[in-house]
């Protein structure tokens, strides 16, 4: 006998904290990605750019490392900020069998420009709550995150 389906499964499912997480994270996302999108760069390019502008000169394994990303897809992005002009590979002077990667002066712009935009984008994304709200949030998320 095939058991009856349960009422509303669906709607159990998306009343679930990790349901809505997830969904406001995907939206959050996809309005800094339209945002920065504007200075011609992708998520991922937006995090090399950043750790290389952090920690720089950095060697590419290390950004591996700290991203968490393949390395042929850190490969990837660090030839297009190659290309657009905001970093630089030149090789390590700590190892010469390395390259060490560093953000360029216009590289420094374009992430000011970036972090402009994702604040614009993250107040977009909270518009529903008021300051206060927006406040409380963040502090919530910030202490499950750090659970």
């Amino acid at each position: 006998m095939t058991p009856a389906p349960r009422p509303h499964a669906l709607a159990h499912i998306q009343s679930q904290p990790s349901w809505l997480a997830g969904r406001v994270a995907a939206r959050g996302r996809s309005l800094v990605a339209e945002a920065i999108a504007e200075e011609g760069l992708k998520l991922p390019h937006h995090a090399v750019l950043a750790a290389v502008s952090e920690y720089g000169p950095v060697a590419q394994a290390d950004l591996v490392r700290r991203l968490g990303f393949d390395a042929k897809d850190v490969v990837l992005l660090l030839n297009h900020l190659e290309e657009a002009g905001l970093a630089v590979r030149e090789p390590d002077p700590r190892d010469r069998r390395k390259n060490a990667v560093t953000v360029t002066t216009a590289g420094v712009r374009t992430l000011e420009r970036c972090a402009e935009l994702a604040e614009r984008a993250n107040a977009e994304l909270l518009a529903p709550l008021s300051a206060a709200e927006g406040r409380q949030l963040m502090e919530l998320l910030t202490r499950v995150y750090g659970a």
